[in-house]
């Protein structure tokens, strides 16, 4: 299946190859503050399935709840948040769901995963048949 994803202004553009994704929201604190929002959506992908197809993302790097580095990508001319690296997660890469096309931000509709959930704000519920991650060590 794959995906295919850009920056609102379309200087970054992305591909993955990859038959599937996990399905992930990201309730972290470090996520709230990336996205501005209460969390994040994500297409969590196998690195060796994901390229930058065009432009060079900006990189902001910062100590997550873990205690290890998380690698943000960014696009440096409209700011779209578009994927992250993780080190506790090595070998993945978290795409930004906004960002994907052919309206792929829904996910289709499914969430495997919600990470962070001890961080999830108060007016959010659990969602019913995802796997809750309450923080990673």
């Amino acid at each position: 299946m794959g995906f295919t994803g850009s920056c609102m202004c379309g200087a970054i553009a992305y591909k993955s190859t990859g038959d599937e994704a996990t399905k992930a929201l990201c309730h972290c604190l470090d996520c709230q503050k990336w996205t501005g929002g209460a969390f994040t959506s994500n297409a969590v992908v196998p690195e060796d399935s994901f390229s930058v197809t065009k432009g060079t993302p900006k990189q902001y790097d910062v100590t997550g709840a873990s205690g290890k580095l998380n690698h943000h990508f960014f696009c440096g001319d409209c700011g779209s948040s578009m994927f992250t690296k993780l080190d506790i997660m090595a070998g993945q890469v978290i795409i930004k769901a906004g960002g994907l096309d052919e309206g792929m931000a829904s996910l289709d509709g499914k969430i495997d995963v919600e990470f962070y959930a001890r961080d999830r704000v108060a007016y959010l519920s659990e969602i019913a048949g995802a796997k809750q991650v309450h923080e990673f060590i």
